[in-house]
């Protein structure tokens, strides 16, 4: 989930210091983590600020794209909400801004890979069923949905909100970058997998991942 925040701070030009911190053996957020929030929730940022002696803490990454965008430049990465003569009609605004406010909302529901992390527990012929359940009902359908909104973008896209790059295809771009590790995608879903190859070569993507290896040693895609 960190991943996508380190490119929004790419995209928006800021400063930043990154900290990785690693769970538990039981897959708990550490001691420190939850001093800073007490859910652990990961990723989390702390903004020191004028107006208080503490620093501002925003968890969620939908929360915290959404904050940074509106304070730090992120007009960019924000569709046109209004035509010429429609500004606060109730439908009145632009495609490509209805678009960019559900997806960033979709994308907090996708899962980072295909399959469940209950079936690895699990014996493999038993697998093997929930498996073919859950990805035809979930996974492909998700897929089937995206590759249709691809196909339909404003002014031929090639993003899923129009022709510029948006806070939405950031949300987006780390669970479908780590499914289409785990799946092929250009057979059935060609717009799909141009688009995560196009998202991949994004410089701020670029160096995102750069930031992360040098941080982290590594770097995963994922949500």
């Amino acid at each position: 989930m960190t991943d996508r925040i380190v490119w929004l701070f790419e995209e928006l030009g800021l400063t930043y210091n990154l900290k990785t911190f690693k769970r538990t053996s039981e897959m708990l957020a550490p001691p420190e983590l939850k001093k800073i929030h007490p859910l652990g929730k990961s990723p989390v940022i702390t903004i020191e600020t004028e107006q208080s002696e503490k620093p501002l803490v925003l968890a969620e990454s939908g929360n915290i794209t959404e904050y940074l965008c509106d304070h730090f430049g992120g007009e960019k990465l924000i569709p046109k909400r209004y035509p010429e003569g429609k500004e606060g009609a109730v439908g009145g605004e632009t495609e490509e801004w209805m678009r960019y406010r559900y997806f960033m909302h979709y994308a907090e529901g996708m899962k980072d890979a295909p399959v469940p992390f209950f079936i690895k527990p699990i014996p493999r012929f038993v697998a093997s069923k929930v498996e073919e359940a859950f990805l035809s009902r979930n996974i492909f359908g998700n897929f089937d949905f995206l590759e249709e909104r691809l196909k339909t973008a404003p002014g031929g896209g090639p993003y899923l909100c129009g022709q510029q790059l948006t806070a939405a295809d950031i949300m987006m771009s780390f669970p479908l970058i780590a499914a289409s590790l785990r799946l092929p995608l250009k057979e059935k879903y060609p717009h799909l997998a141009k688009y995560v190859e196009m998202i991949q070569a994004e410089k701020g993507y670029q160096r995102a991942v750069k930031k992360v290896e040098e941080i982290d040693g590594k770097f995963q895609a994922s949500l």
